[in-house]
C-alpha cells in the first residue's frame, strides 16, 4: 500500500505540473485567441466588441495568479473553455467529436501490437536461431525505424491509390449514417484497417524484441531446468512458465507506449484524414485555437499518466518483489 501511494503521488505531481504547464504556455505567448479571432475581421470590429469576445470566450486581464485560480476551478468542473474556431461550441464538445475514432485506432493498435508481438517474442526467444527469430526481428526493426507518418503514406499510396482496397479518408463513407448496424460497424472497421495496420507495423518490432530479450533471460533459470527433468511439455514450459515470468518488462512498458502510441497514432490520423484527436489538432493549429490545443494536450496527458498508473498497479499484482525494491 505504502508502495501505491508513493507512485500516485508522483502521477499526482505529474499531473499538476502538466496543467501548470498547459495553463502557462499560451499566456506567455503574444497575442490571445481573441486577437486571432478579432484580426480575421481585418479591424472591422471595435475594441468593445473585442473586449465582449475576450469575455465570451473566458479571457481575463487579470493578475495571474487569479486567472490560474478560476482555470483549476472551470477544470475541475470539466470546463475546458469555448472553441475558438467552433464558436459558440465548447472545448469538451469539439474534442469529444475526436475522441472515440481516437480510442478505436489507438487502442485497438496498441492492443493487437501487444499481443501479437508478445506471442512473436515467446516463439523467436523459445526456438532461438529459428525461422521466426532469423527473420521477424531484423524485418520488423527496420520497418518500425521509419516515421509513422511516412509508412502511413506509403501504405496509403499501395493499398488505397493503386490497388483499391481500402478506403482513402475519413472515418465512414460518405452519406452513411452513424448507428449501431452491422453494415455500419463494417463500414468503420473498413475505414479503420489500414490506420490501425500502419501503428501495429511501427510498434510490432518493439513488442517482439522486448519478449524475446526477456525469454532468452529466463531460459536458464533452475525452474526450467526442473520442469524439463519432471517431463513436462515444451509447450507447457513455453507459455506457462518462461513466459509468465518473461512478461513483467512488457507489462511495466504498455503505460510508457501509450504515449508513443497515441502520438502515432495522431500523426497518422492526419494522413487519413481520420477524424481523430489527431485531425482536430492539426485544424486547431491553423485556426490557432488556443482553447482546443489546450484541451487536447491536457487529455492526452492524462491519458498517459492514467495508463501509467494502471500499468503500475497491475506490475505490483503480478511481481510483489518491486513493492519490496521501491517501498
Amino acid at each position: 500500500m505504502k508502495f501505491l501511494l508513493k507512485r500516485l503521488a508522483f502521477y499526482g505531481l505529474a499531473a499538476f505540473f502538466a496543467v501548470t504547464l498547459n495553463f502557462l504556455l499560451p499566456r506567455l505567448m503574444p497575442g490571445d485567441a481573441a486577437g486571432a479571432m478579432f484580426a480575421r475581421f481585418q479591424g472591422r470590429l471595435s475594441p468593445e466588441a473585442l473586449e465582449a469576445l475576450k469575455r465570451a470566450i473566458g479571457i481575463s486581464d487579470g493578475p495571474l495568479y487569479l486567472q490560474y485560480f478560476h482555470y483549476l476551478r472551470d477544470l475541475l468542473h470539466g470546463d475546458l473553455g469555448i472553441s475558438v474556431s467552433q464558436f459558440p461550441a465548447t472545448v469538451a464538445e469539439v474534442v469529444w467529436t475526436g475522441l472515440g475514432w481516437t480510442v478505436l485506432v489507438a487502442g485497438s493498435s496498441l492492443i493487437i501490437g501487444f499481443v501479437l508481438g508478445t506471442g512473436l517474442g515467446v516463439l523467436a526467444g523459445w526456438r532461438r536461431g529459428g525461422l521466426v527469430d532469423s527473420v521477424l526481428p531484423p524485418t520488423l526493426a527496420f520497418i518500425g525505424a521509419f516515421p509513422y507518418f511516412w509508412l502511413a503514406m506509403g501504405l496509403l499510396f499501395l493499398f488505397g491509390f493503386e490497388w483499391r482496397w481500402v478506403p482513402l479518408r475519413h472515418a465512414y463513407s460518405d452519406g452513411a449514417t452513424p448507428e449501431l448496424s452491422p453494415g455500419f460497424i463494417a463500414d468503420v472497421l473498413r475505414h479503420a484497417a489500414l490506420p490501425i495496420f500502419t501503428v501495429v507495423l511501427a510498434t510490432l518490432g518493439g513488442w517482439m524484441m522486448g519478449m524475446r530479450s526477456a525469454m532468452v533471460a529466463v531460459l536458464g533459470t533452475e525452474y526450467l531446468a526442473l520442469g524439463r527433468a519432471k517431463g513436462l511439455s515444451p509447450a507447457r514450459l513455453a507459455w506457462r512458465y518462461a513466459a509468465r515470468n518473461a512478461l513483467l518488462p512488457n507489462v511495466t512498458s504498455l503505460g510508457m507506449s501509450l504515449g508513443f502510441v497515441l502520438g502515432g497514432s495522431l500523426l497518422t490520423e492526419v494522413v487519413f484524414s481520420y477524424p481523430g484527436l489527431g485531425f482536430l489538432m492539426v485544424q486547431a493549429v491553423r485556426a490557432q485555437d488556443f482553447p482546443v490545443m489546450q484541451g487536447l494536450f491536457i487529455m492526452i496527458t492524462f491519458a498517459v499518466l492514467f495508463a501509467n498508473a494502471v500499468v503500475d498497479v497491475l506490475t505490483t499484482l503480478i511481481d510483489p518483489r518491486t513493492r519490496g525494491r521501491e517501498a
